[in-house]
């Protein structure tokens, strides 16, 4: 406080309370009673009940003022925020509010300015170039995952957004097809199937209709309340659609020093484990002079007559390759073990 007024001080800060007012939005939400409600601050002048005004891509008519007690204002002066009702639609974060002499004034600037929007997402979208054809290219091998983001307020709509886009990396990218505010609806849904998205909900719920639609289409829908959690879960997300990495680990290897044909069995290799460890339940793959004549799994491992669940180093031991019989002396049964490794998108 000392430090805000200092610079006001300094810089000479006024504002002038008898014009009409402007300001900026600090948070707007969906109320299920009130409609659209917005925190505004306002910077200069001083914002009255009834005014007209365009704050963003909408506008409205001050039907209600409340400050930070909840308690009703009739007016506004300049350095206070207050929550006003009677928006025709939700503002963003950030949007500057601003006092109009009129509706009809305040109608029309509205809609040109919506105009333009829609005007630029259409340009963003449909703009073709060689530049961006080659970098859809190089990027053709990267993973998508498709987002549509619904919260309570504005202020965690951008906050998630920009979350999300920093987990973006070469590897995976994250793309936020829809935010908003407000409960998960049908239209959410519908366009989740059919991007392939899942739907993230932030300290808000699906209605009844949504979530029958949702387990009808089979849409993911992940209610989170903590942002730690769904970052998590969001790194999870982008792991699972990466190729998990296998990894080999050797066992052992042991040398055929002999074969034996035994009915219903098949062939079974008289070896004398040079290496490691060889276990019932490894891989394994056949060696002769060196060159991989098969690779499958031990059909049977056996000591002395009896089934042995492994044989160590320096150990005899008679060996069956499930599925293969063409065993000969010399051969060596080299044993490994896979293991899948989640590919990592997060340094």
């Amino acid at each position: 406080m000392e430090m805000i007024c200092l610079v006001a001080d300094l810089q000479e800060l006024k504002a002038t309370p008898d014009r009409p007012a402007n300001g900026v939005v600090l948070e707007a939400k969906l109320d299920r009673g009130r409609g659209p409600v917005a925190t505004v601050l306002v910077q200069n002048g001083t914002l009255r009940a009834g005014d007209n005004f365009v704050v963003g891509n909408v506008y409205g008519k001050v039907r209600a003022m409340f400050d930070d007690r909840g308690a009703q204002l009739e007016e506004a002066p300049p350095s206070t925020p207050v929550e006003i009702l009677g928006m025709e639609g939700l503002p963003q974060a950030g949007d500057q509010f601003v006092v109009v002499a009129d509706r009809d004034k305040a109608r029309g600037i509205s809609g040109y300015r919506e105009q333009k929007a829609r005007e630029a997402t259409l340009a963003k979208s449909s703009r073709v170039s060689l530049e961006g054809l080659a970098e859809q290219l190089k990027t053709a091998g990267t993973k998508e995952l498709n987002i549509i983001l619904k919260a309570d307020v504005g202020g965690s709509v951008e906050v998630l957004s920009d979350l999300l886009a920093k987990l973006s990396n070469d590897k995976v990218r994250l793309k936020v097809l829809r935010s908003g505010v407000g409960a998960i609806t049908e239209t959410d849904v519908l366009l989740a199937s059919a991007s392939n998205a899942i739907i993230i909900g932030f300290n808000v719920r699906p209605e009844r209709k949504a979530q029958e639609l949702a387990e009808q289409e089979k849409v993911d829908i992940r209610l989170h309340s903590i942002i730690y959690e769904l970052q998590d879960e969001i790194k999870r997300a982008m792991s699972g659609l990466l190729e998990p990495t296998i990894k080999e680990n050797y066992q052992g290897r042991a040398e055929v020093r002999d074969t034996f044909r035994i009915p219903k069995v098949g062939t079974v290799a008289g070896c004398y484990v040079q290496d490691g460890i060889i276990k019932r339940d490894s891989e394994v793959r056949l060696l002769r002079d060196n060159v991989v004549m098969f690779k499958g799994k031990v059909g049977s491992l056996r000591r002395f007559k009896e089934d042995a669940s492994e044989v160590r180093n320096g150990m005899e031991c008679g060996i069956s390759i499930s599925n293969y019989g063409d065993i000969k002396v010399g051969d060596v049964i080299e044993a490994f073990v896979t293991e899948r490794i989640a590919a990592e998108v997060i340094a």
